[in-house]
């Protein structure tokens, strides 16, 4: 099932959100993507196991290693902004714990990875599609999905 404005809309009906590959360099765009959910107020953890804490704006974010350690990830939508073979791992974890939704952001996928995701979990935004022309990405497709959720 390819993504659309409504996968984005469920994904954006979660309380929580987290981003896997979050980055302390601002060049990076696992920063851009934490930088994007912080700027609108929504709740984001980053993930990075080597980091403690992520900085955005002269604030400190701490992190959390993995998956399996959100607070909440039955309740947690996720971004992710890593290689493919980093993001399928990181899938099977997400499913096991009840993740319900996640945002593969262009060059996090390939063909099984993207597959493995739609099977799995109720939403999924990734794919050709969205407005940037290089597929779904929340720094220019997010906007027009918080406000379907009602969260802009």
């Amino acid at each position: 099932m390819a993504a659309t404005d409504a996968t984005m809309q469920t994904f954006f009906q979660s309380p929580n959100y987290a981003v896997v590959g979050a980055s302390t360099n601002p060049a990076k765009f696992g920063h851009k993507v934490l930088k994007w959910y912080i700027t609108r107020d929504l709740p984001a953890k980053p993930i990075n196991p080597v980091a403690s804490a992520i900085k955005v704006d002269d604030k400190d974010y701490p992190t959390v290693p993995s998956i399996s350690a959100l607070e909440n990830p039955k309740e947690t939508s996720i971004s992710f902004i890593t290689a493919p073979p980093i993001t399928r791992k990181s899938l099977e974890e997400a499913k096991g714990l009840g993740v319900p939704a996640v945002w593969l952001q262009p060059g996090t996928f390939d063909d099984e990875v993207l597959q493995y995701a739609r099977d799995n979990f109720k939403a999924v935004v990734a794919g050709e599609g969205g407005w940037g022309g290089e597929g779904w990405c929340v720094l220019v497709d997010g906007d027009r999905g918080l406000k379907a959720a009602g969260k802009l």
